[in-house]
């Protein structure tokens, strides 16, 4: 326990999270101003998330267009994974993963880019994650 979580009695989010918890808050704006899409970190809301990115790719967009959506949304389903079983942000040579209490570790920053490319799904990873089950990484 840090000095400050003694003198305050709270504890504060890992340094590791700053960057993606910021992501995430940005992509929850910008829906809500731009698409009219209300995004409440839950799992339900994941669904909204798949079906936004599969409509990018199947407008044809260039990834390096929405790379930064799609960090965002993958971001916002960490957030989703962290608040929902109290898993913990996990940072590296600039790569973000989340790691649950059960020890797994889960890149939703790349299951966003694996969503646009056909291959992922936010909702199911966040699903998996929060069951604890371990899915092959690609």
């Amino acid at each position: 326990m840090t000095t400050q979580e003694a003198m305050t009695g709270q504890r504060t989010r890992p340094h590791a999270a700053a960057r993606p918890v910021r992501w995430a808050a940005d992509v929850v704006a910008t829906m809500r101003e731009g698409a009219r899409l209300r995004l409440d970190y839950s799992a339900q809301s994941l669904w909204r998330v798949d079906r936004m990115i599969e409509d990018l790719r199947r407008e044809g967009t260039p990834r390096a267009a929405v790379d930064s959506v799609l960090r965002g949304f993958g971001a916002y389903a960490g957030e989703v994974i962290v608040r929902a079983s109290g898993a913990e942000w996990w940072a590296s040579g600039g790569d973000h993963w989340i790691r649950t209490p059960d020890g797994l570790l889960w890149d939703p920053i790349d299951e966003a880019r694996r969503c646009f490319a056909g291959t992922g799904s936010l909702r199911l990873l966040c699903l998996d994650a929060l069951a604890g089950r371990r899915v092959p990484q690609h």
